[in-house]
């Protein structure tokens, strides 16, 4: 077990937004103990900034930014211990074959053949895209399901194309915590009710469906004067996170009607920090849910927009939490069915600190195996064979070839850019960023695409 290699483990995380980063650099925490862990930021649209960074809250004892082709040089350097990858689907697949060609290379010119046990997931409900962000994930050693339901869907995917499932490990959200909640008579104080909206940045997409649900959040602190309202953001205008946010509610507010009433606001910060004083959490889909539920706080799903796949709404079928704003402002407050908790991972009954039993076992036991006779080569479902037609573009997209190896003129990232290339990345993303902010609306309007 991890008692017996030496201590600290070096674990390497590299993630691609700040809400990856949360959830890799957590998980790491969680399934090796005593360990150094270093950060890796992979250069992308939603690169994380200073500011989300300092509000996830997770620290590493080295972090810096990368490229794919640098990240896969590195560990052709000087392997660690365990690899979290805390990406999207594609990217993983990627970082797989490049490390897979890496150890290749290795036993080809006669060099140290070791290598990672390399562990990835999700960040947080898988509701669209199961087969694909699964298959796209098949190859590293240990894939993290958040929940009993979710580790019996991805074995059923992978056996149903005839791919190994053993690597499918059932565990939890890695930032689930805090205090269970205290209904208000139980609390002293004077502190107002608080109800927390909590935004996602792509649900829903259009202006309209947000606009309503903005005047609706409005509507329901004006209905109810002696409440607090908050409007929790994962970002401000220019960042991205996990997912791109076209149609910010910052500048959605601005445009609204009578504006937002005096007790009514925009919050950021840890959602931890807001759980804390919050009352009544409301989201269409957001993984906050599952936070808030844990917690025995209140929590309501939205229907008003439909319960649908593409608002991740439907995920929450069964759980007792749907609601509508109209049931809201009446009063209502959902009571969560139990046993649907208990599918999810939730683990609101006090399980939650074994949850990670099963994957520190199964790293422990790789790591066992890789000191005394060594892992076997990574072997993702995807190949030249396999699927041809669709894994050469997944991995060109990361300046890799066929064969996993970085593709002529592929950037290799620098270690310490100077100021210029820091200016230039920085404008970069900030023209990336208001074309799609900002160009991008106005075009679709434009063509009523």
């Amino acid at each position: 077990m991890q008692g017996s290699h030496r201590n600290p483990l070096r674990v390497a995380v590299l993630a691609d937004s700040d809400t990856r980063w949360k959830w890799g650099a957590l998980t790491a925490n969680r399934i090796v103990s005593d360990s150094r862990l270093s950060g890796f930021l992979l250069r992308g649209r939603a690169t994380p900034t200073p500011r989300q960074l300092e509000e996830v809250g997770v620290r590493a004892d080295a972090l810096r930014e990368v490229t794919a082709v640098e990240f896969l040089r590195e560990m052709e350097r000087d392997a660690p211990d365990v690899i979290v990858l805390a990406l999207v689907g594609g990217a993983v697949q990627a970082v797989l074959h490049g490390l897979a060609r890496v150890t290749q290379d290795a036993r080809l010119t006669g060099g140290p053949a070791r290598r990672s046990v390399v562990v990835t997931g999700y960040v947080g409900v898988v509701y669209e895209k199961l087969a694909d962000g699964l298959l796209l994930r098949h190859g590293a050693d240990v894939v993290l399901a958040n929940s009993r339901q979710d580790a019996e869907r991805f074995r059923a995917v992978y056996e149903g194309v005839g791919a190994d499932a053993s690597a499918v490990t059932e565990a939890a959200l890695p930032f689930l915590g805090g205090a269970p909640y205290e209904k208000r008579e139980e609390r002293d104080g004077q502190d107002p009710y608080t109800v927390v909206f909590a935004a996602q940045p792509s649900v829903p997409e259009t202006a309209a469906h947000r606009t309503y649900l903005l005047r609706r959040l409005a509507e329901h602190a004006r209905l109810h004067p002696d409440r607090e309202v908050l409007l929790k953001l994962r970002s401000k205008p220019g960042e991205h996170t996990t997912h791109i946010e076209e149609l910010p509610y910052q500048k959605l507010s601005q445009r609204l009607d009578g504006g937002l009433p005096a007790n009514c606001r925009l919050v950021y910060g840890h959602m931890g920090e807001v759980l804390d004083r919050t009352d009544l959490l409301v989201t269409v889909s957001s993984t906050a849910a599952l936070e808030s539920l844990h917690r025995r706080i209140p929590t309501a799903v939205l229907t008003d927009l439909g319960v649908r796949e593409a608002l991740g709404n439907h995920h929450f079928t069964g759980s007792g939490c749907l609601a509508s704003w109209d049931q809201l402002d009446a009063g209502h407050l959902p009571v969560p069915d139990e046993r649907w908790l208990a599918r999810q991972g939730v683990a609101a009954d006090g399980a939650y600190e074994n949850a990670f039993d099963a994957a520190r076992e199964r790293v422990a036991d790789l790591l066992d195996t890789a000191a005394a006779s060594g892992l076997p080569p990574l072997a993702p479902y995807y190949t030249p064979a396999t699927a041809g037609g669709y894994l050469p573009g997944i991995l060109a997209r990361h300046h890799l070839g066929p064969d996993g190896a970085p593709l002529p003129g592929a950037p290799t990232g620098d270690k310490d850019p100077g100021p210029v290339r820091q200016i230039v990345r920085r404008a970069a993303r900030g023209a990336y960023r208001h074309g799609v902010q900002r160009v991008a609306p106005v075009i679709r309007r434009m063509g009523e695409l």
